[in-house]
């Protein structure tokens, strides 16, 4: 199947997990927002069609007019679609499979993304119709996955690493969210085991890239539409985003050589 071309956009990045509920919307939009505190024109995609996260996540509220609204939307200094903007969060999106690819292939190729260093998209979690519409038609930088310490997170974490195997996108990493908490004496807790995201990462000899802490205010600033490296950048949730971000660019840079890859200053 032929790639789109996107001749305005420099590295396209996926951000992965085969489990839902481990954080994999939120680590999209952080990183997204990392990537841009450097200087980069970075856009953020929704490819979740059935449950759009990033209009309540980035504080866009209600049904977009595209009559006189272009989309994709601006806020934060990112470039964002999400089908959070084109129906009510009430209303349940029930399509088949080709429904699903043509309409993410007209968020990328049907809308202006003017030019961008980078376009960050948030799959969806498994290893279904959205996930193979863009892997096969999107020319895709690399992939970055997202897991938790657990057990039963990793199994299915596996299972998106394999299917990125199996198409041939890079995996620039596994990033472990919700790894640890600090306590209000100042000692470090994990409540979800040890170690899982390394050790997952050194199974399938891919880079870790590191771990985000859990900490309430994650939650907090995404509900209010003001993700938590914008409402607290000195957290240290925070300054794992902006390492995550580095950590990103820079096995890109040993992925795509031929490319030459804006820098981030931190």
């Amino acid at each position: 199947m032929p790639k789109l071309s996107l001749p305005n956009i420099r590295t396209i990045i996926a951000v992965a997990s085969g489990k839902g509920g481990v954080g994999k919307s939120t680590v999209s939009a952080n990183l997204a927002l990392a990537l841009a505190a450097g200087g980069n024109k970075v856009g953020l995609m929704d490819a979740d069609i059935y449950g759009p996260s990033m209009p309540t996540m980035m504080g866009i509220n209600g049904v977009i007019d595209q009559a006189t609204t272009p989309l994709p939307l601006e806020k934060h200094g990112l470039k964002i679609m999400s089908m959070g903007f084109l129906v009510p969060p009430t209303q349940a999106v029930i399509w088949r499979g080709p429904m699903v690819h043509r309409a993410l292939t007209q968020f990328l190729s049907d809308l202006d993304w003017g030019v961008l260093d980078y376009l960050v998209i948030d799959l969806p979690p498994g290893t279904g119709d959205a996930q193979l519409t863009l892997t096969q038609t999107v020319p895709l930088n690399g992939s970055v996955i997202v897991t938790t310490p657990q057990e039963v997170s990793m199994i299915d974490a596996r299972k998106g690493i394999e299917m990125f195997k199996q198409v041939r996108v890079p995996i620039l990493g596994v990033i472990e969210n919700m790894s640890y908490f600090i306590g209000d004496d100042g000692k470090r807790y994990e409540i979800f085991r040890h170690g899982g995201g390394a050790k997952l990462a050194q199974e399938y000899n891919v880079p870790f890239l590191g771990e985000i802490p859990i900490d309430p205010k994650v939650a907090e600033s995404g509900d209010e539409g003001l993700p938590i490296i914008l409402k607290h950048p000195e957290n240290l949730v925070s300054k794992a985003y902006m390492a995550l971000a580095k950590s990103v660019i820079s096995e890109l840079g040993t992925m795509v050589a031929p490319k030459e890859l804006p820098k981030l200053e931190l």
